[in-house]
């Protein structure tokens, strides 16, 4: 019996390994893939040599979280402020609560009005962030995380934190990035996803 059980814990433990490398083997693809977006878009704002100084924090399962979704889209149009004073239109589509280290926390998700007319985008859902890093190890301005309509079952979504992503703003002026409103400003550190630009040279920042 005893030697039964050990095989059952073994089993189990070997499950959860397996399960952990192969989502840190996702969050290592997503990075390899917002890498090589950079050679691939016109108007990027990085070249292949600057790729060396993107920086990110070890993936951290701390951060990925899976938290209750409330839709409360009424179609109303919410215009949020970009870094070259413009506003881009976006709708409020719900409302995520989470908790990290026992910590309740809540963010807006949006849709933006644009992305929603093109096909390949229509279900893409926009969760733009602030938190206690920004401005020290991470963007000051904020960082961004993608989801999408699908990402949402049966009233519940995963956020992987690990995947928070730099707006073009974080490289280069010249770009109308939007900036994460009052209600996405949390109160923690978000050690995760992707740090300050290290490159200094020209109009980087």
């Amino acid at each position: 019996m005893v030697k039964h059980v050990k095989i059952i814990l073994i089993g189990l433990c070997l499950a959860s390994n397996t399960h952990a490398q192969v989502w840190k083997d996702s969050v290592e693809v997503f990075r390899e893939k917002y890498k090589k977006a950079f050679l691939e878009e016109a108007n990027s704002p990085l070249k292949a040599d600057d790729l060396q100084y993107l920086q990110f924090y070890e993936p951290d399962s701390l951060y990925q979280v899976e938290g209750s979704f409330s839709k409360i889209s009424d179609g109303t149009i919410f215009k949020i402020p970009t870094s070259n004073g413009k506003f881009k239109e976006y709708v409020k589509y719900g409302e995520v609560s989470f908790a990290i280290n026992g910590k309740a926390l809540k963010l807006n998700v949006y849709r933006s009005l644009a992305l929603m007319q093109i096909p390949k985008y229509r279900d893409y859902l926009f969760v733009p962030i602030k938190d206690q890093t920004s401005g020290k190890e991470t963007y000051g301005a904020g960082r961004y995380l993608d989801a999408s309509l699908k990402d949402i079952k049966e009233g519940k979504i995963q956020l992987d934190f690990n995947k928070l992503y730099n707006p073009y703003c974080a490289f280069s002026e010249g770009y109308s990035c939007p900036i994460p409103p009052k209600e996405n400003h949390l109160p923690i550190r978000i050690e995760a996803g992707e740090k300050l630009f290290l490159k200094e040279k020209g109009n980087n920042h």
